[in-house]
């Protein structure tokens, strides 16, 4: 029996099981899942959140994992001597292309790279995320979500540098890179090669199940939820047939591989994000006269918080949560995407990546917080979500916002859907060989499970995947600490590089 028949079975078993998921009445399918699940993640989220109190009220819990990811970043920024500052100008000249080689081995630019990483990461959590943070740390959380912003954007650098350095390129051109390749090879250039293995391997599966889930479940999930909405539809199978549609799409992306996926990231990254900053800088505009004290409100509450919830440790909680929730920098996701670069120098692509966390958290996610605080609907939240109360806040200036809103979270949900299925491909490959079969395989699986995503509410399944992801940082983060050295050297190398001038030949 063939792998293609095989294949082709597996492909047909799903089509016919899909419409289950939508089909199942309420308390059914979904429910017997969201059961048979729920131990499990209860016990994996227990352990990758357990959370310690730093205040007096629920508001000041911390989970040991964000503590890790931000001391890493503080640890990294110090030790590059401030590389998220100092090398800001350098970053945005290579993007531009201004040191590349077109002929460098790799599959795409500069700037296709960064797009998708940073379309991985900017989502649902820059609009709905920040809002909740705000209304649970009050308008100061924005400080420490751009402080702790800045910070993450030198775990991005030492990552990605690491993503290139050890990245591997088959006779067909095609990159295979990311944290699994430089845990395995990196420590083991170190004498830790039996430590690298077990600490890559356990960072790839967690990266596939992350990648079904948060990266593709969720973003389905939410993305259909937000447009059947809008268009009021109540039919049972709508959920399918937009998650159907959805797949679809997906998949003419995904099928062409990494060359693809940046292609349209290229274009669509820098459409929705303008989208989204045009409609900020409206509202921003039209209540301009408050923006003054809206700034000083920012500044003065993230010291001297009055009247919030677990007072100046539940402010410095709520940003660092929301940066890190929002641009996953030290988790080692983007590593995956930069590997794909067309460079000779890793460093080159660390310093690019470093303006992810920028564009993702110090930019985006501040245009959500200025505009729900310079409306004030940050103090009548009441019972609303995230999503609903920027929502609300946009609407105060746009009343038809709510329509762009949904065309922006199904754009943010697709983008994060293709880039997603390329890190959990590459880590899908890494853990069963590199073979067309495998390649295939998992795309088949992954459009699959966004139809899936689309037609049921999985809760479990998707804060199990959450838990995942944010699992992927701990051997991340122990296998940059040991190849610190290396990142420093190739630092040295490319500015040695852009120093010396070649690069205008």
């Amino acid at each position: 029996m063939s792998k293609k028949f095989l294949l082709l079975s597996a492909l047909g078993y799903f089509t016919t099981l899909a419409p289950l998921f939508a089909q199942a009445p309420s308390g059914g399918l979904d429910k017997q899942i969201n059961d048979v699940v729920q131990p499990a993640t209860d016990f994996v989220s227990g352990i990758v959140f357990y959370s310690i109190q730093l205040g007096d009220s629920a508001a000041t819990n911390m989970p040991l994992v964000i503590i890790f990811l931000l001391l890493s970043a503080i640890l990294f920024t110090v030790y590059f001597k401030f590389i998220n500052i100092r090398g800001f100008g350098t970053s945005i000249q290579t993007v531009q292309g201004k040191y590349s080689d077109p002929t460098n081995a790799g599959e795409v630019s500069h700037f296709q790279a960064l797009t998708a990483a940073v379309s991985g990461t900017v989502g649902l959590g820059n609009i709905a995320g920040v809002a909740i943070a705000i209304s649970l740390g009050g308008p100061g959380a924005t400080f420490w979500m751009i402080v702790a912003g800045f910070l993450g954007m030198s775990s991005k650098f030492v990552e990605c540098t690491l993503g290139v350095r050890y990245r591997e390129i088959g006779p067909d051109g095609k990159v295979y890179g990311g944290p699994m390749y430089y845990l395995t090879k990196g420590l083991a250039d170190r004498g830790l090669g039996g430590v690298g293995k077990v600490l890559a391997v356990f960072f790839a599966i967690m990266c596939v199940g992350g990648s079904f889930g948060g990266g593709n479940m969720f973003q389905a999930n939410q993305a259909a939820s937000q447009f059947l909405t809008m268009i009021g539809s109540t039919s049972s199978s709508a959920g399918t047939v937009f998650g159907v549609v959805m797949a679809a799409v997906v998949a003419m992306v995904i099928i062409g591989g990494i060359k693809r996926i940046g292609a349209v990231t290229e274009k669509i990254v820098p459409f929705m994000c303008g989208i989204y900053i045009l409609a900020a800088l409206v509202v921003i505009g039209v209540n301009i006269a408050n923006l003054p004290e809206t700034l000083a409100l920012i500044f003065t509450e993230a010291f001297s918080p009055v009247a919030v919830s677990g007072g100046l440790v539940g402010v410095l909680v709520q940003g660092f949560r929301r940066a890190a929730f929002s641009n996953e920098a030290g988790v080692g996701s983007a590593a995956i995407a930069h590997s794909a670069v067309k460079t000779e120098y890793p460093a080159s692509e660390g310093l690019v990546s470093l303006l992810e966390p920028f564009i993702d958290t110090v930019i985006i996610c501040t245009m959500t917080a200025i505009v729900v605080i310079i409306t004030g609907d940050y103090d009548n939240a009441g019972n609303m979500g995230g999503v609903e109360m920027t929502s609300e806040s946009f609407a105060t200036v746009l009343p038809w916002f709510p329509y762009v809103l949904t065309f922006t979270v199904v754009l943010f949900a697709f983008s994060t859907m293709i880039s997603w299925s390329y890190y959990g491909l590459q880590a899908w490959l890494f853990l069963f060989g590199k073979n067309r079969f495998n390649d295939i395989l998992y795309k088949v699986l992954f459009c699959f499970f966004v139809v899936i995503g689309a037609a049921a509410s999985l809760s479990a399944v998707t804060d199990f995947s959450d838990a995942m992801i944010f699992a992927m940082s701990v051997p991340n983060l122990i296998g940059l600490f040991f190849l610190l050295p290396v990142v420093k050297a190739e630092v040295t190398r490319y500015m040695a590089f852009i120093k010396g001038g070649t690069w205008k030949k």
